[in-house]
């Protein structure tokens, strides 16, 4: 075995079945220990192996990439291109060269842009986009203006934060979609940003620069979670004491509900607790937290730990009926955020954002901090303002985006804010709700066809977007065939044995639930971005993997998975 970059190890031309056991165990250990997305590498490349040899073809449930896009708003976002070139060049017009867009007047020649393309279905759509903003009190010229002008690209973002009428519009779609419509006593703070990702690096990154976490401080992630949520408190900039809350809830059956345990809750009795990181609904399991736990954590905070800062990742929110995020249950403790990647397929987009309520715990907080930590953020902050002591905590993170020095060029670029608004503004409408049941309805089915192929019930989870399925080998082996059966597998086996398994015989890319702090023996397939028959298919290589280990157990194999001599 040779490393192959960091925390990496690659498999020779040899299987792994070739290997002692000692050594077999020996290796998978080791891709035990590094990200579940760097581990995939090398499952995709055996798999791929088996996929040229002509046998089997290549089905990567490994990553959350849907397989759908929301085409309405994207043709929308072409035609309103089309119509910003043509306001350009009126204003200049010189061979490859033209002008900047012109504000006034810009609404009447959109109207009689688009009465021109009447017969074009995008017209509609795009007609009725720019009427929802003159119904919510835009001035029509400054609004049509943004929308030009923010899609041409020619100006740096500004504001920085977020583009104005956009902001209310995608602020609309947050209030909808991910807190049922349960307003706050005032408008949240936006901040457009290049995906969830983005914001879990500027977020975590503001609030040491602020000391409003502080290097070794304690903090709970909600778990199993998406894998950086674990990995960047490790750091050696963060250093973070980590309190895990597992959703260990389990059902009369025995089976996992992935709710949390009012136990595991009362971890954030705690006031040394400072931050709760959480992805909700969670990943991989891909369940909501109950509205009984949301309450729970409410409590809590109320009477035990009132300052504690919850940062809850939605990005799965509007596959779930009924959703509602903590932001709308604890808008003073919480900061959401959510990216459009999944819901309207547009990863390579990066659009996500940043909610913030002016009257958030962070902002008492930074006024309550010693007068030398005060002083030392004035002079971070002194060159934006001659108060800096009153820059907000949403403002400290535009700033800190881009370094502070660099603010001016803070902000999603203005063609991704664009886009971003027609997104948000479809899903608001009669059409783009039929839309949202129609990814529901995507994953819903090809649940039910993984589990058909399994041969086992399909999970009736409360709560479950159906994004995500986590499958538990322990669970299944102790309830199919009992504790002796599940000793013998952790006896002669590693947890990612079976990912092995299925990417060597099947060509199937699978990923390992212990790589997101969940369930050891677990594992991880996303129903989104494959076809179809893909996941009946998956089902069924996946049944026969299972199978063959209660064929070794019972004697008529070896441990390795070989016929027994």
């Amino acid at each position: 075995m040779n490393a192959q970059g960091p925390g990496q190890v690659k498999l020779e031309n040899h299987l792994r079945q070739h290997l002692s056991l000692d050594d077999r165990r020996k290796m998978e250990r080791s891709f035990e220990a590094i990200s579940p997305f760097e581990f995939k590498n090398e499952l995709i490349r055996l798999a791929s192996e088996k996929s040229k040899q002509g046998a089997a073809t290549l089905l990567n449930a490994g990553r959350g990439n849907p397989n759908w896009i929301a085409a309405t708003p994207r043709e929308m976002f072409f035609m309103l291109g089309n119509f910003a070139l043509e306001e350009s060049k009126r204003v200049w017009s010189a061979g490859h060269l033209a002008g900047k867009p012109s504000k006034q007047g810009i609404a009447e020649r959109m109207h009689i842009f688009l009465n021109n393309h009447e017969t074009d279905e995008t017209s509609k759509w795009l007609r009725s986009f720019v009427e929802y903003g003159n119904s919510r009190g835009f001035p029509p010229d400054d609004w049509v203006f943004e929308l030009v002008d923010g899609i041409i690209g020619d100006n740096y973002p500004e504001p920085d934060r977020m583009l104005t009428y956009t902001e209310k519009v995608v602020h609309d779609f947050l209030i909808r979609e991910i807190c049922q419509n349960q307003f706050p006593s005032s408008n949240f703070e936006l901040f457009a940003v290049e995906g969830a990702t983005a914001a879990m690096c500027y977020l975590f990154n503001t609030l040491l620069e602020n000391h409003l976490l502080n290097r070794g401080d304690k903090i709970a992630i909600a778990v199993p979670i998406f894998p950086p949520y674990v990995e960047i408190p490790e750091l050696h900039k963060y250093n973070f004491h980590v309190i895990n809350l597992y959703a260990s809830g389990i059902d009369n059956r025995g089976e996992h509900t992935w709710q949390y345990p009012k136990e595991e809750l009362d971890k954030l009795k705690d006031p040394s607790v400072k931050a709760l990181f959480l992805v909700n609904p969670s990943n991989p399991p891909s369940v909501a937290m109950s509205p009984q736990c949301i309450d729970e954590i409410a409590q809590i905070i109320h009477q035990h730990n009132r300052e504690l800062i919850i940062i809850s990742d939605d990005v799965y929110a509007t596959f779930v009926d009924e959703y509602c995020s903590l932001l709308a249950k604890l808008p003073r403790n919480t900061i959401g955020v959510y990216s459009l990647s999944k819901y309207f397929g547009v990863t390579g987009w990066r659009l996500g954002v940043i909610a913030i309520h002016p009257d958030h715990v962070l902002n008492d907080k930074l006024g309550d901090l010693p007068d030398q930590i005060q002083e030392e953020l004035a002079n971070r902050y002194r060159s934006l303002t001659q108060h800096p002591e009153k820059l907000s905590v949403m403002e400290r993170l535009v700033a800190d985006s881009r370094e502070v020095a660099l603010n001016h060029t803070a902000g999603l670029s203005t063609p991704q804010q664009i886009q971003m608004a027609m997104f948000t503004w479809f899903a608001l409408t009669e059409d783009g709700q039929r839309y949202k049941q129609q990814t529901r309805d995507i994953c819903r089915h090809r649940m039910a066809l993984l589990y058909e192929g399994l041969g086992l019930p399909q999970p009736n989870l409360a709560y479950c977007a159906d994004y995500y399925t986590e499958f538990d080998l322990e669970v299944w082996a102790k309830h199919h065939y009992g504790d002796a059966f599940f000793e013998f597998l952790a006896a002669h086996y590693e947890p990612v044995d079976i990912l092995f398994r299925l990417a060597e015989q099947s060509a199937i890319v699978l990923l390992n639930g212990g790589g997101f702090a969940g369930p050891k023996w677990s594992i991880r397939v996303s129903l989104a971005n494959l076809n179809d028959e893909a996941y009946s298919d998956i089902g069924k290589y996946l049944h026969q993997a299972l199978e063959s280990y209660v064929a070794a157990w019972r004697g008529q194999e070896s441990p390795n998975g070989l016929p027994s001599s």
